[in-house]
């Protein structure tokens, strides 16, 4: 069994107990380990870069020799035409020929498919961050929208409750049937809103599921890890991680146009064969000569290198996009705090102290019913408000963690 498909039966083992009897809430941390083993891009990158291993295994090995095989000076006119024994100058031969790559070439070509292999790793890693960044703000807007749902939830029991007063006040004189109009009016508004909401949260629940494979609707609040320095995240940026690999690339490559100027020597050793005459030994040696090498590998060299500079340059903008992205990302989560904090202290405490005032002021029948319920509904709207901006902090606040890739073994 390979190693992601036995580390999947572990997690779903852990999991049979909890289906048996009252589903555990999922964690954010199960839900972005469950989209790593799940996801077939991190798959694909890993074959990937165990393809390219084996590969740069092979690369710093010599060429495989060749056999020859053949006949030399065979008659080709006259009575004895194709005859391998009428001359004394026609001789079997066979053979062995082996094209020498120098040590210092095979190494330079082994570096540099390492280089790719490094690379094809990196692909990997960045498969598995996105799948660990796309399941965590899958996994954020679905526990959030079923927060706002409860709230809205909230809202439509308040409806409910004070329009059943609201019918039983119309026996009274103090009852009005348009203030039971309008309450019938908010519950149906609070209803349409709860269907909403219901809706939106199975759509996310449906995208989590895609990427975790569990069907449960139990989510845990999301905790998320410190986020990293500015240093740490633009190091560890999945773009800049790539680009410094494509330097690593060009840079070997580079080496390997530098070392192909010289040629590689060929040997070759042969044994003939003569009917009545002495069999002979042949050996030889062919020598590649690059009679115009500015024209020819001089060029390669100055292009590989020319690739290098490239490299560098796309390296360069990479960083300074990653630390733009992340000071946008630390001012996104700065405002959105401080946002929170005002509207808890200046919005959410001053209606709840409304919310009380006025059903202290109902229960002495000196507030109608729409006025309680157009408090209690302002401060779930505002409550409503404060937990949208959580979830926004949580989202930035997610790709600051989970965006930049495990470095590991990449160092």
């Amino acid at each position: 069994m390979s190693t992601p498909i036995l580390r999947a039966a572990v997690m779903a083992a852990a999991w049979l107990p909890a289906l048996g009897a009252v589903a555990a809430p999922l964690t954010l941390e199960q839900a972005v380990e469950l989209a790593v083993q799940r996801s077939q891009m991190t798959q694909s990158a890993r074959a990937s870069a165990m393809s390219a291993a084996q590969m740069a295994r092979a690369a710093g090995q010599q060429p495989d020799p060749m056999l020859t095989l053949g006949i030399d000076n065979l008659p080709a006119t006259g009575r004895s035409r194709f005859s391998t024994n009428a001359e004394d100058m026609t001789m079997k031969r066979i053979g062995l020929a082996q094209e020498w790559v120098s040590v210092e070439k095979r190494a330079a070509r082994e570096a540099a498919a390492q280089a790719m292999a490094g690379r094809e790793t990196v692909m990997e890693r960045v498969a598995a961050a996105d799948a660990r960044l796309q399941s965590a703000l899958a996994y954020i807007e679905a526990y959030y929208a079923g927060e706002a749902a409860q709230l809205t939830a909230l809202n439509e029991r308040h409806a409910r409750e004070e329009l059943e007063a609201g019918k039983g006040r119309l026996a009274t004189v103090s009852g009005s049937s348009a203030e039971v109009l309008g309450l019938a009016s908010a519950l149906g508004a609070a209803e349409d809103e709860s269907a909403e909401l219901l809706q939106q949260k199975g759509g996310f629940m449906a995208t989590l599921q895609r990427w975790t494979g569990v069907t449960g609707d139990e989510l845990s609040e999301p905790r998320l890890a410190v986020a990293p320095s500015q240093e740490g995240f633009v190091a560890a940026h999945p773009l800049v991680v790539a680009r410094q690999r494509e330097i690593d690339v060009a840079r070997q490559e580079v080496e390997v146009a530098r070392l192909n100027r010289k040629p590689n020597w060929s040997y070759e050793v042969s044994y003939g064969q003569r009917v009545g005459r002495p069999d002979l030994v042949s050996l030889g040696v062919s020598i590649p000569l690059p009679i115009a090498p500015d024209a020819r590998q001089d060029r390669e060299t100055a292009a590989k290198r020319a690739l290098v500079d490239k490299a560098e340059a796309d390296a360069e903008e990479a960083r300074r996009a990653a630390a733009g992205e992340y000071a946008a990302l630390a001012n996104d989560a700065r405002r959105l705090q401080e946002r929170i904090d005002r509207l808890q202290a200046a919005v959410v405490e001053p209606l709840k102290q409304r919310t009380a005032a006025t059903l202290a002021a109902y229960r002495s029948n000196r507030a109608s019913l729409v006025m309680l319920f157009e408090a209690r509904h302002a401060e779930v709207e505002a409550q409503r408000k404060v937990l949208n901006l959580r979830r926004d902090l949580a989202k930035v606040q997610a790709q600051l963690v989970f965006k930049p890739i495990a470095l590991g073994a990449l160092q």
